[in-house]
């Protein structure tokens, strides 16, 4: 079976992509980057190359083998629309959800612009879910690339919130997580930030999960908010097989 994660909004995870390049300032304290290091140390054949941008094509048919429906996220350790991931290799991860009906998988980007290029050259049946990653105001264009692509559920990560994202238009998005920083060094969370986020998605019918405050020791810093957790995921009726 694919990775069990431990990500709030996830079950599992599946990689045919590792490795990755810093794109913008959510990038700063990568916990991708800094898995791979240990990975990496530990003597893992897959993570040899370290944070460089490596294709797996031995794990394209890993999902073939995972009969129980699941929720994947995608190359939790990369970004599928790195540039340096070519679009040959993008269409065959397409191809093995596309084959996969039973599961449902999430993709994750901090780069739109090539997402919504290449849109065209994919196909998007309904167990794939298109997200962007958004940490702050200066990036939240990424919102309007992301509705361009014809993905059945569109997302927003609002992770590591590191600033105030203002105003936002959510019409074509179905749902959001917000979070915190988390680990060394990470920087802080103000709850204004949150509840600004929360209050546009129940204005304009978003679902809404909070996903943790982050900080140094998140498990202590936990993910109440307004003295409740927010858990809230789109649903799908696994197809069967």
């Amino acid at each position: 079976m694919s990775g069990l994660s431990k990500i709030e909004w996830t079950e599992s995870t599946w990689n045919p992509v590792t490795g990755c390049t810093k794109v913008s300032s959510g990038c700063k304290n990568c916990y991708a980057e800094r898995m791979t290091a240990r990975l990496k140390h530990m003597g893992l054949e897959k993570y040899a190359n370290g944070f460089d941008v490596t294709l797996h094509g031995e794990c394209l048919n890993d999902p073939y083998k995972w009969k129980k429906p699941s929720t994947i996220f995608v190359n939790s350790m990369s970004d599928i629309y790195h540039s340096e991931v070519p679009l040959e290799f993008i269409q065959k991860i397409f191809t093995t959800m596309n084959e996969n009906p039973q599961h449902t998988f999430q993709l994750l980007t901090k780069r739109p612009e090539r997402m919504a290029e290449l849109a065209s050259e994919l196909n998007w049946t309904p167990n794939i879910w298109q997200g962007v990653s958004v940490e702050n105001e200066k990036h939240a264009d990424r919102i309007t690339l992301l509705k361009e692509v014809p993905a059945q559920i569109r997302f927003i990560s609002f992770e590591p919130l590191i600033g105030c994202v203002g105003s936002i238009e959510l019409d074509g998005i179905d749902w959001a997580i917000v979070g915190g920083e988390s680990g060394p060094h990470s920087r802080p969370i103000e709850s204004d930030w949150v509840l600004n986020i929360k209050k546009q998605c129940e204005d304009q019918g978003v679902l809404f999960n909070f996903k943790q405050w982050g900080g140094f020791n998140k498990k202590k810093t936990g993910r109440n908010l307004l003295g409740r957790t927010w858990d809230a995921i789109p649903s799908r009726e696994p197809i069967a097989v």
